[in-house]
């Protein structure tokens, strides 16, 4: 889009655009408004390699992998705080910004190789535009391929408002129902007097009437004070983009991106090629929606998309009221339309045309949300596309669901159904993409995992169970101070994680007596090299017990000489999952056999499916930003 127009805000602003606005030079650096990283991150210093230090239960280990970028692949998850997220990433792209940029896009990547983590790639973008803006926004059409487009509102949101307003919103919300001392939760019950007390009731109905009159005020005041949000947050934007020089930069990028693919949908959907419009109609804020009043973005849009040089009645229209013509025509000739012809299921719902909403078009997430809506609203239909579903004449969508969040859905109202069967959806698409040849899981449920990662250790255990092949298919290993081969039992999915759930794990974890349990069954076997376990994904914090009997020596190379003394040439393939920030790193980056890898997705199993090789950790990191779509990546700044 070549189009240029002065972005003037919503009427309650009455503001002018400075004369200087499109000639501003490039503000000066500012801090970024994040506290910075731990001194353990700060102080690394990787000409003293191997750096060295002990896990949290006095096992030896490394502190980092000798390679910054590796150090961020495998241990930035969904819970490492932000700060330490920024203080890697710049280690990182001190050693290679290209490399950097592309594990920023892998943080996001919802499907290929990527690991889903939103919050993580929201901290590093936020970075990003302190530190290299010009990269961001030159790279926002490829950073759109790695999430979704509602991605890039976000970023904006988020430099406008703060990198924790989200956290603040939500305490906010909790304060308003009642739970953080405001809202509905202070005012008190008024019991029912009983019929003879003429004198009570009419103190009763008095007190009800004074207090509909206070709720009425309370409604009142709180939407003069939204009014006042929106205006300030319009002024805000408005500030933001006539001042600073990146901000306007990033602004127009993201708004050049909407109005070009909302154009070349538009002329698609009037050639009859409904079936190839994008998604951009979906995530392009609605006129007067959150990101709208916040961002300005509709108007940006809207002027791009319908030009005042290509429209000869806007000629002579003041600005404002031209601003305000597109905004509407954006809505009723082009988003209304393309949110039609994608059958998207809030289109349907909001209309209250339940009995027209084709749920074999509902997306994998918001299947999981809705389905509650439809089981109410829409219950006959509803269940008879799950049994469609389940005799393979219809499809489920599971593609953007992580193994966790579906498990997480099996206590859900419908009684875990629809969760069943986006289970066997993500199985049976892992399973087209190949196979775990003697592959087998070590799931840690240790104290130190307690919470998320813990159900995420479940969750991929079982997954890895269900993608092996016989003679391993449904075996994993506890990860316990007594490690035990197990089979999991049952026929359900939530049969099989309660059965995961209740085995013998213990509350610590031995590393190395995995692997003598692993060496165990081999020997009584008699097994060959050949016969031997190909790969172990170790799915853990990597905070193991101390239990080797050399003072320096690592778990691994513990592991090596233990399978050398019993006659194994080759130990197996061992891909350490990180599920929980954490500074221990097992293995150096050279190392051979060995994958670092970390997060909550599946998606990195795909590196592994059909003899996918490990070489070295470096390799493996590689082989997952290697995908067509890291190629449009580039450093500008």
């Amino acid at each position: 889009m070549t189009t240029k127009s002065l972005l003037v805000g919503p009427p309650a602003l009455s503001r002018e655009p400075p004369l200087s606005a499109l000639t501003l030079n490039d503000p000066e650096t500012v801090d970024i408004p994040i506290t910075g990283p731990s001194d353990e991150i700060k102080n690394l210093d990787l000409s003293k390699l191997p750096l060295r230090g002990l896990t949290e239960n006095n096992s030896a280990t490394f502190i980092s992998s000798g390679n910054p970028c590796l150090d961020f692949f495998f241990h930035v998850v969904p819970d490492t705080p932000p700060d330490d997220l920024i203080g890697r990433l710049e280690l990182a792209w001190a050693h290679n910004p290209l490399t950097a940029l592309k594990l920023i896009c892998n943080l996001r990547g919802v499907r290929g190789t990527g690991k889903s983590d939103k919050e993580g790639f929201y901290a590093a973008a936020f970075w990003l535009h302190y530190t290299h803006p010009k990269t961001l926004a030159c790279n926002v059409h490829a950073f759109a391929d790695f999430g979704y487009f509602k991605d890039l509102l976000e970023i904006l949101y988020r430099i406008l408002e703060g990198p924790f307003v989200r956290k603040k919103e939500k305490k906010e919300r909790e304060k308003a129902r009642g739970r953080g001392g405001g809202g509905r939760g202070r005012f008190k019950r008024v019991s029912r007097p009983s019929e003879d007390n003429k004198e009570k009731k009419m103190k009763v109905k008095k007190s009800l009437e004074e207090l509909k009159e206070e709720i009425k005020a309370e409604q009142v005041k709180a939407r003069v004070l939204r009014k006042e949000k929106d205006v300030a947050k319009a002024e805000k934007a408005f500030e933001k983009y006539y001042s600073d020089e990146h901000y306007r930069r990033l602004h127009d990028k993201i708004s050049d991106f909407f109005a070009e693919l909302l154009t070349e949908d538009l002329e698609k959907l009037n050639s009859g090629k409904s079936n190839e419009i994008s998604l951009a109609a979906k995530w392009c804020p609605t006129v007067d929606s959150s990101y709208d009043k916040a961002t300005l973005m509709c108007e940006s849009i809207a002027k791009k998309v319908f030009p005042r040089e290509s429209y000869s009645e806007y000629n002579g229209v003041e600005e404002g009221h031209y601003a305000y013509r597109v905004r509407n025509r954006l809505r009723k000739d082009v988003l209304v339309p393309l949110h039609k012809a994608l059958e998207l299921p809030e289109v349907y719902m909001s209309a209250n045309k339940w009995n027209s909403l084709p749920y074999n078009r509902v997306a994998s997430v918001a299947m999981k949300n809705y389905k509650g809506h439809f089981l109410k609203h829409d219950q006959e239909r509803f269940k008879a596309y799950l049994e469609d579903v389940k005799s393979g004449k219809a499809k489920i969508a599971a593609g953007a669901l992580l193994p966790h969040e579906i498990i997480g859905a099996l206590e859900d109202g419908d009684g875990g159904e629809v969760a069943e069967l986006q289970w066997k959806r993500m199985v049976d698409d892992l399973c087209k993409k190949g196979k775990l040849s003697d592959c087998i899981a070590v799931c840690d449920v240790s104290g130190s995992m307690c919470g998320i990662p813990m159900e995420v250790s479940v969750a991929l255990g079982v997954l890895v169970s269900e993608l092996s092949e016989e003679p391993w298919k449904g075996k994993l290993i506890t990860f316990s101070g007594s490690p035990e081969l197990q089979k999991v039992e049952g026929d359900t999915l939530k049969e099989k994680t309660e059965f995961v759930r209740n085995m013998n794990w213990g509350m610590n974890t031995n590393f190395q007596k995995v692997f003598d349990t692993i060496l165990e069954v081999a020997v009584q076997g008699n097994l060959s090299d050949d016969q031997m376990l190909k790969r172990v994904f170790v799915f853990s914090d990597m905070e193991f017990d101390e239990a080797s009997e050399n003072a320096w020596e690592t778990d691994y190379q513990a592991i090596q000489r233990i399978f050398a003394e019993k006659g194994y040439n080759n130990v197996p393939e061992i891909v350490f999952w990180n599920l929980r920030d954490s500074r221990s790193t097992p293995v150096l980056e050279n190392q051979n056999g060995v994958a670092l890898v970390s997060g909550f997705s599946k998606n990195l199993l795909t590196m592994f499916l059909e003899g996918g090789g490990v070489v070295t950790p470096v390799d493996v990191m590689e082989l997952a930003i290697s995908g067509e779509e890291y190629q449009k990546l580039v450093v500008l700044d």
